[in-house]
C-alpha cells in the first residue's frame, strides 16, 4: 500500500521504513542460518561445506538481481513522491515484464554453467557432489526467487516495507519446517536444504500473488503498463545496472576469498562459510539502512525535499556506525561460542573465531559507505556506488585476503581484515564525491 515519506520527522521515517526492511532481511538470512545450522546437526563437515559455497553463489546470484531491481524501487518511488500515478503503474508493470524476461535467461544460463561454476569454486573433493546438487535446485528455482524480489522491490518503492516482510515471514516458518523434513526425515543433505529454500520462496511467491489480488494492493494497473515503455525502462536500467554490476562485483571478491580459503582445505572452507552467514545477520542494519534510504531519498527527490535527502542521510550513517560498534565489540568476546551452534569440530570453531573477531569491525565502516549508496542511488547516481566498491576491491580486498591466505597458514584472523580495510576506502571515495557534488548546490536543485 502506498505511503507518503516526505513530511513528518526524518528520524521516525527511518526507524518506521528501516525496522520492517530490518525484519525481512533477518528472515530471509534466516534461511541460510537455517540451513546451515539443521545440516550440521544431521551430516557431516562435507554437506556444510557444499551448502556454503552452494548458497555464496546464490547469494551472488540474488544481490545482482536485487540491485537491479533497486532501480524499479527508486523510479517508482520518485514517481510516488511527485505523484505521478501513471508513471508509478508503468513503471510496476515494466519491472514486472522485464524481470520475467531477466530470470528465464538467468536460469538457463547457469544451468548450463553448473559444472564450470563448482570447478571454478575450487570445492573440496569432498564436497562437490553436494554443492552441484544443491546448485542445480537452486538454479531452477530462480524466477521464483527474482518474483519475491521485485515484489518486495515494488512495495518499497511505494513507500511500503511491511508487505514484503509479511511475505518472507510466510516463506521463513516454511523453509525451516522443510529443511527438517528434506534434510532430517528424507535424508537428503545439501539437495534437501536447496529443496527446502525453493520451495519456501515459492510458497512465498503465491502468498504475496493472492494477497495483492484480493486485496486489491495495487490499485490502478492495467495491462497496457505491462507493454515494455523504453523512457521506463531506460530508467529502471540507469539506476539498477551499475548497484548489480557493483554488487555482483563484490561478490566475485567474495568467491575469490572463498577460493582462495577452500585450496587451504575443508576446515578452513566450513569455517569461513559460517562466518559469512554470521556476517550476513549483523549486515542486516547497513543493508536495511542502504535500502530504506535509496528508497525515502527517492520519493524526497521526487518531491524536491533535497534537504530532508540528506538529513536521511546522516541520520542513517549514525544509526549504523554505533550499531555496528557494539556488535563489534560484543563479538570479541563470542565469536566462538557463536560458531560453535553451527558446529562441533573443534578446528573449525577456532578457525571461525579467528576470522570473525577481524572480520566482524567491517560492520562500522560498511554501514557508512552502504547508506551512502542509498542516497546516491536516490538521485541516480548509482555510478558512485560502482565506483568505489571497485576501487575498494581492487586496492583492499582481494589483495589482502590473498596475502594473507598465502602468508599465514595456520590462521584466518589476517584474511578477515581485508573487509573493513576495503570499506574504509569506500568511505573515503563516497566523502569526496558527496562534497563534490554539493559544493555548489542549493536545496532547491533538482540533483543532489
Amino acid at each position: 500500500m502506498e505511503k507518503n515519506l516526505t513530511t513528518g520527522s526524518v528520524f521516525k521515517n527511518i526507524v518506521y521504513f528501516s525496522l520492517p526492511f530490518l525484519l525481512s532481511y533477518f528472515m530471509q538470512t534466516l534461511y541460510g542460518l537455517a540451513d546451515l545450522f539443521i545440516i550440521g546437526q544431521y551430516c557431516q563437515v562435507d554437506s556444510t561445506t557444499a551448502v556454503s559455497i552452494g548458497s555464496q553463489v546464490m547469494h551472488m546470484v540474488t544481490v545482482m538481481i536485487v540491485g537491479l531491481a533497486m532501480g524499479a524501487t527508486v523510479m517508482i518511488g520518485q514517481a510516488v513522491g511527485a505523484q505521478d500515478r501513471g508513471k508509478r503503474n508503468r513503471g510496476i508493470g515494466n519491472t514486472t515484464t522485464i524481470f520475467a524476461l531477466v530470470s528465464i535467461c538467468v536460469t538457463v544460463i547457469l544451468l548450463i554453467c553448473l559444472n564450470l561454476i563448482v570447478e571454478v569454486m575450487s570445492t573440496p573433493t569432498e564436497a562437490v557432489a553436494g554443492t552441484r546438487y544443491y546448485l542445480l535446485v537452486c538454479f531452477i528455482g530462480i524466477p521464483f526467487i527474482t518474483a519475491y524480489n521485485i515484489i518486495s522491490s515494488i512495495f518499497r518503492g511505494m513507500g511500503d516495507s511491511k508487505s514484503p516482510m509479511y511475505f518472507i515471514a510466510v516463506a521463513c516458518v516454511c523453509n525451516i519446517v522443510l529443511d527438517y523434513v528434506f534434510i532430517g526425515a528424507c535424508g537428503l543433505e545439501a539437495m534437501g536444504a536447496a529443496l527446502g529454500t525453493c520451495c519456501a520462496q515459492i510458497i512465498s511467491v503465491l502468498v504475496a500473488l493472492v494477497a495483492i489480488i484480493k486485496k486489491q494492493m495495487i490499485a490502478g494497473i492495467g495491462r497496457a503498463d505491462f507493454k515494455i515503455d523504453k523512457a521506463i525502462v531506460g530508467s529502471i536500467f540507469k539506476v539498477g545496472i551499475p548497484i548489480s554490476a557493483q554488487d555482483g562485483f563484490i561478490q566475485i571478491s567474495f568467491l575469490l576469498i572463498t577460493i582462495f580459503v577452500n585450496r587451504r582445505g575443508l576446515n578452513d572452507a566450513a569455517a569461513v562459510g559460517i562466518v559469512e552467514k554470521l556476517i550476513g545477520i549483523l549486515f542486516l542494519v547497513p543493508s536495511s539502512l542502504l535500502a530504506s534510504v535509496s528508497a525515502l531519498c527517492a520519493q524526497n527527490n521526487g518531491a524536491g525535499e533535497h534537504k530532508r535527502a540528506r538529513q536521511t542521510l546522516f541520520y542513517a550513517a549514525s544509526i549504523a556506525v554505533v550499531i555496528g560498534f557494539i556488535f563489534s565489540v560484543i563479538f570479541q568476546f563470542i565469536a566462538a561460542d557463536v560458531v560453535a551452534l553451527f558446529t562441533d569440530n573443534k578446528d573449525v570453531i577456532v578457525l571461525g573465531d579467528q576470522y570473525m573477531r577481524s572480520y566482524v569491525w567491517d560492520c562500522i565502516v560498511a554501514g557508512i559507505h552502504f547508506v551512502f549508496s542509498g542516497y546516491f542511488c536516490a538521485y541516480n547516481k548509482s555510478g558512485i556506488s560502482f565506483i568505489h566498491n571497485t576501487i575498494s576491491i581492487l586496492t583492499a580486498r582481494i589483495p589482502i585476503a590473498y596475502y594473507a591466505s598465502v602468508h599465514f597458514k595456520d590462521t584466518l584472523y589476517p584474511m578477515g581484515w581485508a573487509a573493513p580495510i576495503g570499506s574504509f576506502i569506500s568511505v573515503i571515495v563516497c566523502v569526496i564525491a558527496y562534497v563534490y557534488i554539493n559544493r555548489t548546490k542549493s536545496d532547491k536543485d533538482s540533483n543532489i
